[in-house]
């Protein structure tokens, strides 16, 4: 299993204008451990094309690349995983597509998602939302840090909330059981990414320690 302590969710509307690949390659530079390409409203070229060039980016760098929703994408550019939705394909079926050796993360939203994730053999799951976000409305209600506790008791499997996370309660969520986080705008609208990213990865790093 990569390193999924501070994990990237990308969003070319919240980048005040920079590319996405600037985005990544700073972040990167900056501590990011893993980095996932969510493209919501491109064409199916363009964003394979995205992916691509994401992915060479990322060779020799150890940070793996997960393509939000899209399996066709991720076995398009060979990422290194797949990260899906309560409504996407169910994990069985998609693990026909990707094989045995792509990653497949689940987004859950309650202790029951994460038990089911669990069960039917996702690789990780990312929870959420921790807290209240902008980046996304519409989830469920903010989890809080007792909801990560009890996802954290229910399930064995790698965790990593997301969800108005930044440095100011990064920590919290680590020691709440998580075993990374997830950021969109905090490290993609930062005025430095790659400070931004530094900044967070010294944050969990000690809130590891100390866990």
């Amino acid at each position: 299993m990569p390193d999924l302590s501070l994990y990237l969710v990308t969003d070319r509307e919240l980048s005040l204008g920079r590319s996405t690949l600037d985005i990544v390659r700073a972040a990167v530079a900056g501590g990011v451990t893993c980095v996932q390409l969510r493209e919501k409203r491109c064409a199916t070229r363009e964003f394979v094309a995205e992916a691509r060039a994401v992915r060479e980016l990322l060779v020799g760098t150890g940070v793996p690349l997960i393509i939000n929703d899209r399996i066709d994408v991720a076995l398009a550019v060979s990422a290194d995983g797949v990260h899906l939705g309560q409504t996407d394909m169910l994990i069985a079926d998609a693990r026909r597509l990707t094989g045995p050796d792509m990653l497949i993360g689940i987004s859950a939203e309650c202790v029951a998602d994460a038990i089911r994730a669990q069960a039917e053999g996702a690789d990780y799951v990312g929870i959420s939302p921790v807290f209240a976000t902008p980046t996304k409305t519409d989830t469920a209600p903010a989890l809080g840090l007792d909801g990560v506790a009890a996802i954290r008791a229910a399930v064995s499997l790698p965790l990593v909330g997301i969800g108005g996370i930044g440095p100011d309660n990064a920590a919290e969520v680590i020691r709440a059981g998580c075993d990374g986080i997830a950021v969109v705008s905090a490290i993609v609208s930062a005025p430095d990414p790659k400070e931004a990213a530094s900044r967070l990865r010294t944050i969990i790093r000690a809130a590891k320690e100390l866990s």
